[in-house]
């Protein structure tokens, strides 16, 4: 549990160190920082090595890793580690972790923000973290031989200590303070493939142990000292405001502290959290429709087809798709539906603010600590130097915990009262008062020459651009969409962001397949509902429309569906690959079970490539999938075993969304509220899930959302070859 000690714990200690950061020709840099430019581990000692902001050493011998990109489920605590520990010389079980605070030494080096997501963390990390390991070992081996007066060239290191050819060793804490007063090495040499102990080899997860036996702090184990409990009663229709309230009999009730107005609605403080629900009930609160109004699906789909027909923005153009279509033998139009989807990550929204003294404390399980820390100064007109974040482990994210509006609110709650108070959201609350993945109409027409080879690929796509609803503009309005509870921009970095928002196309646009005529667009369609980054993004729905539209290309032109890919993933090396392992994998070439039916799926996302052969059978309108095999090829591989669950999770995460996901509206009302109606995979209905790692000697590449896009086409051109029916809406439903 956090504690009032722990607070203290991981203040800011800032003091003059050297930190790495990346070089303009993307190499790593060394540079010495002015006073107060980063910050140090929690606990640093004056005496201990700290050549970089990721690693400690202290003279006590401790290993001490500051993370900053957070730790969801991912693995990328157990992925650092062993990129460190691999460089270092010593056991990743050995190292000592802790959550970085907010600060401009851990900004995501491509999107400017302290942020973990687009499954970037082990590419854009591993030869920082490398390199950090690796700048650590070579002060310590220089410490060593001036010891020793050898050459720095006579020191071996092992297993956390410096060893000579003449049979002495020290550890790393007794040369730790040595060490902290060497020369920056100007280039330090990493590790080749051959020479590694961990990486591609170290299978275990680091947090399993803390999370098995419960002391794993995430942001709803938070307790402090006299910490109270808060829960908001919202407006049941999205953008929808409070005209008046009520709160006569909910203040009466037991434990009941006060009953506030706050942006999104009327919060109830009470001293236990089952207190402030009983309380809730009580008030009487009258909500009204905002500035969107009540959109229905129906609003949301028309608005949708007239933007398509209006035409959009040409994203990719190549050849003349207007005059292939009119030379066309043969020609194929198909639209495809896919709808609003909730995150539901399995720890509900929550988050502890405490506001005293001029100072304010915020404990979140966020994705984004400096975009909370900026929403924190927002809501509680504090400097920013006088907000700490406080990182906590993460029980899921998927992209939910981007938005930061439940720390916005539980600040706007802290403000009315001078002790600490947890604000939870109820999965109820976080079903119909969240922010969902975009829904999206796809329309695709292909023409297809005399010799049934297709000539001409044109791709129309409408929904909302999601970094519409991050943003303001630099007058302070609003950027188009539901955004005053989410996110404030955060230098000019966001702002840029926002206006090369490629959500809407991508995984669209990078069409691998070779034909010689293509047109990919997107017409801009926002109904105000409030939509964010959801596993995979774009990935999600444009993989089904493609792979989906790709398929009925190879029935028509007759041919094998594996084969058709193939032939036109010709300069495609990495998707061939993988797509030719799924296939032997399965044993493609040998017909299926009497009653089984397969269906294919290649996709290239966070530069990581997948192909996906599903088996299914359909009885009575009901469809079970029996397997699925998934071959990656997400680059060097840092711990197999991560791979695979990243992949399994995918696969079903993907599949819930497939067969049941859908997030509907009516009357501006969510009409899902828990996952007796937004269901997910049950372990009875879970395939067996084999995964193939296909060798690669590219950089690391992204694994945590690859496995997601390809799954809802596979399922879908298995139920047609199962059926007869062309599957064109998600999810997936057979009547």
């Amino acid at each position: 549990m956090q504690t009032d000690k722990a607070l203290n714990q991981v203040s800011l200690n800032r003091r003059d160190f050297f930190k790495v950061s990346t070089s303009a020709a993307g190499g790593l840099m060394i540079a010495l920082n002015l006073p107060g430019c980063a910050s140090v581990p929690a606990g640093s000692k004056e005496d201990s090595l700290r050549p970089n902001a990721w690693l400690e050493i202290t003279t006590d011998n401790r290993v001490i890793f500051t993370l900053d990109r957070v730790e969801m489920g991912q693995g990328t605590y157990t992925g650092m580690c062993t990129l460190l520990a691999e460089e270092l010389d010593v056991n990743p079980e050995s190292i000592e972790v802790v959550f970085a605070p907010v600060d401009e030494a851990y900004k995501h080096p491509e999107y400017g923000l302290q942020m973990t997501g687009g499954s970037s963390s082990m590419r854009v990390m591993s030869p920082l973290i490398r390199e950090a390991g690796a700048v650590g070992r070579a002060m310590l081996v220089a410490a060593a031989a001036q010891v020793w007066e050898v050459s720095a060239s006579d020191v071996q290191t092992r297993d956390g200590k410096c060893l000579d050819g003449q049979g002495r060793s020290m550890a790393y804490g007794e040369l730790a303070e040595l060490a902290g007063h060497q020369k920056m090495p100007d280039s330090v040499p990493l590790k080749v493939a051959g020479q590694f102990k961990y990486i591609g080899k170290y299978n275990k997860r680091l947090d399993a142990k803390a999370k098995s036996f419960g002391t794993a702090e995430f942001g709803i184990d938070t307790q402090l000292p006299g910490m109270v409990y808060a829960v908001i009663s919202r407006p049941p229709m999205v953008g929808g405001v409070v005209k008046s309230f009520d709160a006569s009999d909910a203040a009466a009730m037991p434990g009941v502290i006060k009953v506030v107005q706050v942006p999104r609605g009327v919060a109830v403080i009470a001293e236990q959290y089952w207190q402030a629900r009983q309380a809730q009930l009580k008030l009487k609160t009258v909500f009204e429709a905002g500035d969107i109004g009540k959109p229905s699906d129906d609003d949301v789909f028309s608005l949708y087809a007239e933007a398509l027909e209006k035409g959009g923005s040409k994203e990719r153009e190549e050849g003349d798709v207007a005059l292939a279509i009119t030379q066309a033998t043969k020609t194929l139009t198909a639209e495809y539906h896919a709808p609003f989807l909730s995150h539901s990550p399995m720890e509900p929204m929550n988050c502890t603010a405490w506001v005293r003294d001029g100072r304010c404390d915020v404990y979140a399980s966020t994705q984004v600590p400096d975009i909370a820390r900026a929403v924190a100064k927002r809501e509680s007109g504090l400097g920013m130097s006088d907000i700490q974040v406080h990182s906590t482990f993460i029980g899921g994210g998927f992209g939910r915990r981007l938005t930061q509006e439940f720390v916005a609110e539980a600040v706007s709650i802290a403000v009315h009262i001078d002790r600490p108070v947890k604000l939870i959201w109820s999965r109820e609350e976080d079903t119909r008062h969240g922010v969902f993945r975009p829904a999206a109409l796809h329309r695709l027409t292909a023409a297809l020459d005399e010799n049934n080879q297709v000539s001409a690929w044109k791709h129309e796509i409408a929904c909302p651009r999601i970094l519409d609803h991050y943003a303001k503009d630099a007058a302070g309005a609003i950027v188009p969409g539901w955004a005053p509870q989410f996110m404030v921009k955060v230098g000019a970095k966001l702002a840029a962001l926002t206006t090369a928002d490629s959500s809407p196309t991508e995984g669209a646009v990078e069409l691998p397949y070779v034909i010689p005529n293509i047109e990919v667009s997107h017409a801009q369609a926002d109904a105000g509902i409030p939509v964010s980054f959801w596993r995979s993004v774009g990935h999600s729905h444009t993989a089904f429309a493609v792979e989906s539209f790709i398929d009925e290309l190879a029935l028509q032109s007759g041919g094998d569906e594996v084969a058709f890919r193939l032939k036109l993933l010709a300069d495609r090396p990495r998707d061939v690959g993988v797509l030719k392992a799924a296939a032997a994998k399965i044993d493609w070439s040998k017909p299926p079970a009497k009653g089984v039916f397969r269906g294919v799926a290649v996709h290239e996302s966070f530069m990581t490539h997948a192909a996906q052969i599903v088996e299914l059978s359909v009885k009575n309108n009901q469809i079970q999938v029996h397997k699925v095999v998934c071959a990656v090829d997400c680059g060097q591989v840092v711990n197999p075993d991560m791979v695979e669950a990243q992949v399994e999770s995918a696969v079903i995460f993907g599949l819930s969304a497939a067969l049941y996901g859908q997030i509907s509206f009516q009357d501006g009302e969510v009409q899902q509220s828990n996952f007796h109606d937004y269901r997910v995979m049950r372990m009875n209905e879970t395939p067996e899930i084999e995964v193939v790692i296909v060798p690669s000697q590219e950089s690391s590449s992204g694994i945590g959302e690859p496995g997601v896009p390809p799954i809802a086409p596979a399922v879908a051109n298995a139920v047609f070859r199962a059926t007869g029916k062309r599957i064109r809406k998600l999810p997936i439903v057979l009547s």
